[in-house]
């Protein structure tokens, strides 16, 4: 069972226009409300491989009880903290050619007694049930300082727990003196994390091991359309796929972070996992998570030959 933390949820509305004309009216295509949250995501797409999940989340208002029901219908067992702001609403505008234009809304400020309360729910669901992975995800909302994280990971730890951290910035850093067991950055994420551009998949894994010695168990790093990294005690793997064309790219991080989990959250298997979830994702619409269908084992390739040259599509300034 993957026990899922999200600090900042959210309600997410995605459009899918023809184009997108600033100042004009933009009629949409498609459209598609999700509940919405790295954490959150992470929890659909374990629920969409019918592995059991249960995700942690704190909600408020209409927008909140939302959430709960969208999550109810989609098999995922939720475990709210009642809080007195409203939870966010995000949109999202999408593009024929995969461009993603989104507004995200800052969310509620959460009081130190709903921080708390964060934090025991947390145990609480741990100690109640056979938890595999604890995963903490996305950014800090208002009222929760930047050790939030590091406070979850080192409490955590004294229970027994594995963590599996996605944030960054100061979160990350305050979070990684406690050792969380996998993070995982994309590449703006890592080059914030150390300070630096990153040009090639070679400066990525470089980026990738100052993370372990920061305190890092293992680092599994998105480079978007160049592929995933996995570092670790025993090496580094460099793993890509096949994607015919992107659609959207909402929840893809979230996606892969699901599938690497699932499938044993350690080694070029579960890399390869990641790698297959995160390509199925781009390829649905919205934050629609990829179901065992909507996989291509065979479109990925995992190696140790790693292309330390090969300059990154985007590269980070």
């Amino acid at each position: 069972m993957i026990l899922t933390v999200t600090p900042n949820p959210s309600l997410d509305r995605t459009y899918e226009v023809p184009s997108l004309d600033r100042g004009e009216v933009n009629r949409a295509t498609g459209e598609r409300m999700d509940p919405g949250g790295k954490g959150v995501n992470v929890s659909r797409a374990v629920a969409a491989a019918g592995r059991r999940t249960i995700a942690v989340l704190p909600l408020g208002g209409a927008p909140g009880a939302l959430v709960a029901e969208l999550l109810d219908a989609q098999g995922i067992e939720v475990a709210p903290v009642p809080v007195a702001g409203a939870t966010r609403s995000n949109i999202s505008v999408a593009e024929p050619d995969g461009t993603l234009t989104k507004i995200n809304a800052p969310g509620p400020e959460l009081s130190p007694a709903e921080a708390e309360s964060l934090l025991e729910t947390v145990r609480r669901q741990y100690r109640s049930g056979d938890t595999d992975w604890i995963t903490c995800c996305g950014s800090l909302p208002r009222g929760l300082g930047p050790s939030w994280y590091a406070d979850l990971v080192a409490r955590a730890h004294a229970a027994g727990a594995r963590i599996a951290l996605d944030t960054s910035g100061p979160a990350l850093l305050a979070a990684l003196r406690e050792q969380p067991d996998v993070v995982k950055p994309n590449a703006e994420e890592l080059a914030e994390a150390v300070g630096r551009p990153l040009t090639t998949v070679g400066d990525a894994i470089k980026a990738a091991e100052e993370l372990r010695e920061m305190g890092a168990g293992a680092v599994l790093a998105s480079l978007g359309a160049d592929g995933q990294l996995l570092v670790d005690a025993s090496g580094a793997w460099f793993g890509s796929a096949r994607v015919d064309a992107v659609r959207s790219n909402v929840g893809a991080g979230d996606s892969s972070l699901a599938g690497f989990l699932i499938a044993g959250g350690r080694g070029p298997e579960a890399l390869a996992s990641a790698v297959a979830h995160g390509a199925a994702a781009v390829q649905l619409p919205g934050s629609v998570m990829p179901g065992p269908a909507d996989l291509d084992p065979s479109g990925v390739t995992v190696t140790t030959e790693i292309p330390v040259d090969r300059v990154l599509t985007e590269p980070v300034s």
